[in-house]
């Protein structure tokens, strides 16, 4: 919480770029999984598919899954935006109102991008949804629990560990993302 809230930045912004910073060289050093490389099968296959991550990481991005295929909803850790106005730039404060600039993700206590959720909320919209996959969340937040139920009849759970979307879903498989989720694709090929 300390690392991770507006609150902590406006303390110590420099604790909490050096934090993430360093998740930033961790993450520039791994690279996509089979999961990864399976989600990126899957959105070409697919007439229509729309991944909503709430990965900061841009492995995604790295294994293959076009930008416009996918939504990072808690934002981008390598994004350096304003703390104060919608600013996007790599400095250390903003050219438009002279706050400090922060990491692109988003903090505990803060909103969703709007425009993230307008995204996912238009592509539900279509009703036209035939397969909903929820991948390794712990289906914490409302929203997420509210996009996978509404977003088809056919939801398969994929976690190791059970969540309070379990009972809801069609399937659950209880087996880690780069094991289940190649076999899946392969299967709807």
């Amino acid at each position: 919480m300390k690392l991770a809230t507006p609150e902590g930045f406006a303390e110590n912004p420099e604790l909490v770029w050096e934090w993430y910073n360093e998740r930033r060289e961790n993450i520039r050093a791994a690279q996509p999984n089979a999961a990864h490389k399976a989600i990126v099968d899957l959105a070409r296959s697919a007439r229509e598919f729309l991944l909503v991550t709430q990965n900061v990481d841009d492995l995604h991005a790295r294994a293959g899954t076009p930008r416009e295929k996918m939504v990072q909803i808690h934002g981008d850790i390598f994004e350096t935006r304003c703390s104060r106005c919608d600013f996007k730039a790599n400095l250390e404060r903003c050219e438009r109102c002279g706050a400090l600039m922060r990491p692109g993700v988003v903090w505990f206590g803060e909103m969703l991008d709007p425009r993230k959720i307008d995204i996912v909320e238009e592509f539900l919209s279509r009703g036209d949804v035939d397969l909903a996959l929820v991948v390794g969340t712990t289906a914490g937040f409302g929203y997420i629990t509210d996009w996978a139920t509404r977003a088809s009849r056919v939801l398969i759970e994929i976690n190791p560990d059970e969540t309070p979307l379990s009972e809801m879903a069609t399937q659950t498989i209880r087996e880690p993302a780069g094991i289940a989720l190649p076999r899946i694709v392969d299967s709807l090929r």
